[in-house]
């Protein structure tokens, strides 16, 4: 079953426009990294253990929220709770905007992470792009993540100082509101189905996720991709402040390094997918990753140490972001996307919040060197979990079409998704076009006779 080369234009305005919500999501959060731990101390009660949990709260209402959200999407649609969750997120922008003491920051913090929407975003993602374009959709979001960030390493130093860190919060909150327009307008509308849907009660949708190795591999690859990142940026600000660089300036380290790194990701994300290394590519992420704050610990602090250690933090972190989403959406079982990338989300931000609470609480207690060991450690842990790993199914995606208005949703699901082989279904309805996931080798022409199967 030969697969085209190029997007459709659904599948292009879907990644357009969700690379742009993560875009306005991520640049409000990536502009507080490298300001919060600078400007800590002009609020009341600062310490760097509550500096660390301001940074790394966020990631606690997350962690909390990503599972009910992504199940609670899986059943009333995607942009209900994607809308919801950007409110939230303005709103705790607002409160922490308004805060005098470190506690209040934690508060707006913690707020502006019960919009939960990460898990909602990604199953969106897959919903909406095919099992081949799937790493490209991916990769694209992904690469849209490294120019928020860096275009927050230029705008948030910049932002603090004109107007303060409060000044930050409230553009956080501009730009989530921004974002609800985006989902309503841009997002192409969809009415997905699964195999058999409503079959498994949602308890038994999330015991499935825990206990399914291959995905539970991932869940703790992504843990500890994030609490590494949170603690890399409790420290990287202050190395630069020691080396007489001032923070309106640290962009120009944070810059070439992000461009470098993403052109050094490129060649991961090519032989991973054209020869199916997967696995090893990941693995050899990690190794570069281990080999950065090993040496983060045990060299002495320069400018080239650090653009160093950087350079080797960001071309794996940037692989692994985009690839451990995609990895997901093609492991998991049909009709558990949203249960699934819930769960995924929630151990990423419980990661966030573990790195910045646990990094914080070394950097006051023991220093530098030892928050790079502890990352270290947790990078090896990782590389061990990878044991046993197979790389994801070779499922392939078909695009249906049709002209006849009487197929509705119930008539697809009954003559389609009943067919053997068949996986799960998105379906537009206006566009009266279909995605279906099947397994390989499934025979094409079992379908019924009035839908057209389209390149």
């Amino acid at each position: 079953m030969n697969q085209p080369s190029a997007m459709s234009a659904i599948e292009l305005r879907a990644v357009t426009a969700l690379a742009s919500l993560y875009v306005f999501r991520m640049l409000g959060l990536f502009m507080l990294l490298p300001v919060l731990p600078l400007y800590a101390a002009e609020y009341d009660f600062s310490t760097p253990m509550l500096v660390g949990l301001a940074l790394g709260v966020y990631g606690l209402g997350q962690a909390v929220l990503q599972i009910p959200l992504g199940m609670l999407s899986d059943r009333i649609g995607r942009k209900p709770v994607i809308i919801s969750g950007l409110l939230l997120f303005a709103a705790g922008g607002l409160l922490a905007a308004s805060a005098e003491s470190i506690f209040m920051v934690i508060a707006g913090r913690l707020l502006q992470g019960c919009g939960a929407i990460a898990s909602t975003l990604s199953a969106t993602v897959a919903d909406l792009t095919r099992e081949h374009h799937r790493s490209k959709a991916m990769a694209a979001i992904g690469m849209s993540i490294g120019v928020a960030f860096g275009a927050a390493m230029v705008l948030g130093p910049w932002v603090a100082a004109l107007f303060g860190v409060s000044g930050l919060f409230l553009l956080t909150t501009a730009l989530a509101l921004l974002g609800i327009l985006t989902t309503i307008f841009m997002v192409p509308n969809v009415s997905f189905q699964a195999t058999n849907p409503g079959s498994q009660a949602l308890a038994g949708l999330l015991r499935r996720c825990l206990s399914t190795p291959e995905l539970m591999r991932l869940n703790i690859g992504v843990f500890v991709l994030h609490a590494v990142m949170m603690m890399v940026f409790i420290v990287v600000p202050l190395r630069l402040l020691e080396l007489e660089l001032l923070s309106q300036s640290h962009w120009k380290v944070y810059l070439p390094v992000m461009a470098a790194a993403f052109v050094l990701m490129v060649p991961f994300m090519v032989v991973a997918e054209k020869r199916g290394l997967q696995v090893a590519m990941l693995r050899i992420a990690l190794v570069l990753m281990a080999l950065a704050f090993t040496g983060a610990a045990l060299v002495p602090t320069t400018l080239f140490a650090v653009v160093a250690v950087l350079l080797l933090f960001f071309t794996a972190f940037n692989y692994l972001e985009a690839s451990l989403p995609s990895l997901l959406s093609r492991m998991v079982y049909a009709g558990g996307k949203g249960t699934a990338m819930g769960v995924f989300s929630s151990f990423q931000f419980l990661g966030a919040f573990c790195g910045g609470a646990v990094g914080g609480w070394l950097l006051g207690a023991w220093g530098e060197v030892a928050v790079f060991t502890v990352a270290t450690a947790g990078v090896l842990l990782w590389l061990g979990c990878t044991s046993g790993m197979a790389p994801p199914e070779d499922n392939v995606s078909v695009t249906l079409a049709w002209r006849d208005e009487g197929w509705s949703i119930e008539r697809l699901r009954a003559e389609v998704l009943r067919l053997p082989g068949t996986l799960d279904m998105t379906v537009f309805e206006s566009e009266r076009q279909a995605y279906l996931r099947v397994r390989k080798g499934f025979d094409i022409s079992c379908l019924p006779a009035a839908l057209s199967v389209r390149e």
